[in-house]
């Protein structure tokens, strides 16, 4: 029996920023679908405005799958998850040994489809993942300080550091031209 998308169906469970009070709880498989969006988005903007040559559907597959190891190790929290490059390390190895075990739940005939997209290369498409996945934990900061919440105000000035740190064009491409717009009510947005 194949348990692959049973697996998959099962990040709706995982909660995410479990050691901070939300005001809006959000889920791994809602911040993947999040990261896809962003992926894409950023992967266009790369192309379209600084001659990028990025397949932007392999980066929207990258992202959807991007946290699917998640369902075995759980969400650790950024800050344990980094604290040492020795507890780094460790981690990274749990990720990879839960990334092939998630993989190795397809039938045999499609885990080289999937392979690609859950241990993908590091390369450009996988880096505009990577922050595209920075870019939607700043947004929920940016939310949840909206919301009045002042707990992710630390993490907001953290996660800006990383960002501006990646020096990205289309990161800032984005920043400069949609991010204002995560800090309108929804009548402002209309």
């Amino acid at each position: 029996m194949n348990h692959f998308f049973a697996y998959l169906a099962r990040m709706k469970n995982i909660k995410r920023w479990g050691l901070m009070r939300n005001t809006t709880e959000e889920n791994i498989q809602e911040h993947s679908m999040q990261v896809a969006v962003l992926a894409h988005g950023l992967a266009l903007i790369r192309n379209r405005y600084f001659g990028g040559d990025v397949d932007p559907n392999r980066v929207l597959a990258i992202a959807v799958y991007h946290d699917v190891s998640e369902v075995i190790t759980g969400d650790l929290a950024t800050p344990i998850k980094y604290f040492n490059p020795e507890i780094q390390r460790a981690y990274k190895a749990i990720e990879s040994v839960a990334e092939e075990k998630v993989v190795a739940m397809l039938p045999r005939e499609l885990q080289a489809d999937y392979r690609p997209l859950i241990q993908p290369e590091r390369d450009e498409a996988y880096a505009i993942v990577k922050a595209a996945d920075r870019l939607a934990a700043y947004i929920k900061c940016v939310e949840e300080l909206r919301m009045g919440n002042q707990e992710f105000q630390k993490a907001k000035e953290a996660i800006g550091r990383d960002i501006a740190a990646l020096g990205r064009p289309e990161v800032d491409f984005f920043l400069n031209n949609f991010m204002d717009s995560f800090t309108l009510t929804l009548d402002e947005l209309n």
